[in-house]
This record gives C-alpha cells, sequence and structure tokens, in this order.
C-alpha cells in the first residue's frame, strides 16, 4: 500500500474532523454547520469556494501549477448528510441530536476528501482544475440533482466526475469498481384502493377493499417471475399495508406502498406499467376503484467504462492489483447516478472493514460483526481517510497530469 506520507501525518487531525461532524449530524439541506466546518477548512488552506448550490452544497475549486491554464478538470465528490434515525453507539463522538445519526459514513466521505484537498492546495502537483463536491441531502433529498439544476456543471465545467462510498464487511485496504451499473434505480409507489366499509358480519353489503389488497400484493410479484427477462435484475417490495381502525368493521379503503428497484430505465418502465394495470383490473373485477401513485426518486448508477478502467488502474498502483476487486452490483440507490447520466465518471466502494475498528472506543456499545450501513450501531472507520485521501489525489495527479 502506498500511502502519501503527508496525508497520513494529518491523519489524526482529519480523524477529530470527522468525529466532530459525527457527533453533529444533519439532515438533508440542513448541513448547515456541517458546510460551515468544510468551507472554512478549504479557506483556511487557501481555497476558493463557492456555497449555495443545492441549498448547503460547497463547491472547493484547486488549480494546479499551470493556474487551470490548460482547461482540463476533474469533479470529486462527497456526500454530507446524515439519516433520521437514533444512534446507539455510546463512544464520545456518538451524535448529540436525538433522532439523528451518520449511519452511512457521509461524515467519513467528507473528511477523505478534504484530507485529499489539503495535500492538492499545498502541492498541486497537476495541471488544470480539481472541483471538490461536498454535495448535501444523498438520503433522499436529491442533492446532487438540484447543484445539477441549479448550475453545477455550468459554473465549474468538468470532464469527468467521481464518487466513492465506504463498503461494510469488505476488508480494509481493498476498492471494489466495475463498469455498468453498480447501483439501482430507488422508486416508490402507493396505491389506495377505494371500497365500500361495512359491518364485519354483513361483509355481502360492501366491498371489502383487503382481498383486493392481497390479490394485488401476489400479482406484483409475478411481474418479476414472468413479465421481465430472467437475466434482467429487479426487486418489487411491498412494504406497507394501511387499513382499518376496528376488528368488526370492513373499511372503505385501504393503502399500499412499497419501492421497486431496477438496473435500467427499459425494466423500470415495463414494471411501472404492469403496476398500473394490475392494480387497476383487479380493484376493477371485485368492484372497487383504485388511485395509482409510482414516484421516481433516483435513476441506477452506471459507471462509464473508460473512466471505471482508469480509476482501477489508480487504485492498483495505489494497493495492488489483488486488492482491487469487481464491484458487485447492489440494490441500493445512489443520487451520484445524476452526475453520471451529466458527465462521464465512476462511482467505487472503499471496504470499511469487518467492524472491529469500533473495539477500544471509550463506552463500546455496538453489536459484533459489521457495523452495516443504516445501522444503529454503524460509524465510519477513521483507517481509510488517508487510504481514501491517498486515491483521491492519485486519481488527481494521473488524470490531469498525463496529456490528454
Amino acid at each position: 500500500m502506498k500511502l502519501i506520507d503527508s496525508i497520513v501525518a494529518q491523519a489524526p487531525g482529519m480523524t477529530q474532523i470527522r468525529r466532530d461532524i459525527h457527533a453533529h449530524p444533519e439532515l438533508c439541506f440542513e448541513e448547515v454547520r456541517t458546510a460551515d466546518v468544510v468551507a472554512a477548512k478549504l479557506t483556511e488552506w487557501g481555497i476558493p469556494i463557492h456555497r449555495g448550490l443545492g441549498t448547503t452544497g460547497v463547491v472547493g475549486i484547486v488549480h494546479g501549477r499551470d493556474g487551470g491554464a490548460s482547461g482540463r478538470s476533474l469533479g470529486l465528490r462527497a456526500d454530507m448528510d446524515a439519516l433520521p434515525m437514533t444512534e446507539l453507539n455510546t463512544f464520545a463522538h456518538t451524535s448529540q441530536h436525538h433522532g439523528k445519526m451518520h449511519a452511512c459514513g457521509h461524515d467519513g466521505h467528507t473528511a477523505m476528501l478534504l484530507a485529499a484537498a489539503q495535500h492538492l492546495a499545498k502541492n498541486r502537483d497537476f495541471d488544470g482544475t480539481v472541483y471538490l463536491i461536498f454535495q448535501p441531502a444523498e438520503e433522499g433529498g436529491g442533492g446532487a440533482r438540484e447543484m445539477i439544476k441549479e448550475g453545477l456543471f455550468e459554473q465549474f465545467p468538468m470532464d469527468a466526475v467521481f464518487g466513492m462510498h465506504n463498503w461494510p464487511g469488505m476488508p480494509v485496504g481493498t476498492f471494489a469498481i466495475s463498469s455498468g451499473p453498480v447501483m439501482a434505480s430507488s422508486n416508490e409507489f402507493l396505491i389506495t384502493i377505494r371500497g365500500k366499509g361495512t359491518h364485519a358480519a354483513l361483509p355481502h353489503n360492501g366491498i371489502d377493499p383487503v382481498p383486493v389488497a392481497c390479490q394485488m400484493v401476489q400479482a406484483f410479484q409475478t411481474i418479476v417471475s414472468r413479465n421481465k427477462k430472467p437475466v434482467d435484475a429487479a426487486v418489487i417490495s411491498v412494504t406497507m399495508i394501511h387499513t382499518g381502525e376496528a376488528t368488526n368493521v370492513v373499511p372503505d379503503s385501504c393503502e399500499i406502498q412499497g419501492t421497486v428497484r431496477t438496473f435500467t430505465l427499459e425494466v423500470l418502465d415495463m414494471i411501472e406499467q404492469r403496476m398500473r394495470d394490475i392494480a387497476q383490473h383487479t380493484s376493477a373485477a371485485f368492484g372497487a376503484t383504485c388511485e395509482f401513485s409510482f414516484k421516481r426518486n433516483y435513476p441506477p448508477t452506471i459507471n462509464h467504462p473508460a473512466e471505471a478502467a482508469f480509476a482501477r488502474q489508480v487504485m492498483e498502483a495505489l494497493v495492488g492489483a489483488e486488492q482491487v476487486l469487481a464491484q458487485e452490483p447492489t440494490m441500493g440507490a445512489e443520487d451520484f447516478s445524476y452526475m453520471l447520466q451529466a458527465r462521464p465518471g465512476a462511482y467505487f466502494f472503499i471496504a470499511n472493514g469487518d467492524g472491529s475498528h469500533r473495539a477500544g472506543y471509550e463506552g463500546i456499545g455496538h453489536d459484533s460483526g459489521p457495523c452495516l450501513l443504516h445501522n444503529p450501531h454503524y460509524d465510519f472507520n477513521d483507517q481509510l481517510i488517508p487510504l481514501g485521501a491517498s486515491l483521491w489525489v492519485r486519481l488527481v495527479e494521473q488524470w490531469l497530469g498525463a496529456s490528454k
């Protein structure tokens, strides 16, 4: 492993920044304190900043030894927001805000990019310009989409853009990257079935929406098993069914909610249409009606082949080819997908380890095993800060160092 010495030397300070951010989590579009910390550090290091894209976003601008004259540029992105959940850890830097927690490692992503920013500003061993994108609202707010809408790529033209996320369960010192789809689209549905309420002892006098819902939920799974190609991946998960107020009353209505995940928009189009048809016709068959709503949140995250291959080469030079794994696609979603729709680039994983890094913290309060994302016992592994920052720096130096 070929870490950059100056980044390793600064790692304890970056760890303190990371833990400070962890202790003060902020939800999507509320990252005011976090953005202040980022902006203050970038300014301290002589990096010009732009604030306000996506409400709380921060963009740092680092020109190379040529002052940016080459016109070439690269974007590096870190997300800043936390999750609306209660932390169950008891170490010193646990969340100070009940119901808010950095359970996905965005505090660590911010720290890694800050560590890279400090080195890049001091050394500038590249030509062109690096844009450091500190993005709000990844966790459901679509902060990447909002930054793009407000002119991210017009104000800061980028030839390519890269993003990195920690991944629990993989051994520290490894990365994972592949071309093509690596994370799924995220979509929500809400179906309201309208029946006719009546006494539960006299069901023939009404139209019961509950068996309609049951038929509907079962039929949705035939879309996955019978309508899409077996080689295409898709998930339809009904996660909520809400109905009724009393055991002796047939309710008037029933709500079904859930999520759909796919790796292609073609499969998503088919699923939405088939779900709509099944909902409407099943309701009609029982004499009920329905209202069908389908909300498309994040598109699939699809890595561009050339940029993914380039990032793999940089990783292999840093940690060795055997430590760079194939990135297994996951049905989780990521709003970096919007950036990859607008610019070439790649999104990859840095291993967060098996969870043992939590041992030794004052006041241990966690379960054993890997600290999974979105788990109340999660914590980012601070060992990743110099590794992730070193990768960012080498990526910049090689992308903006060689003639294009």
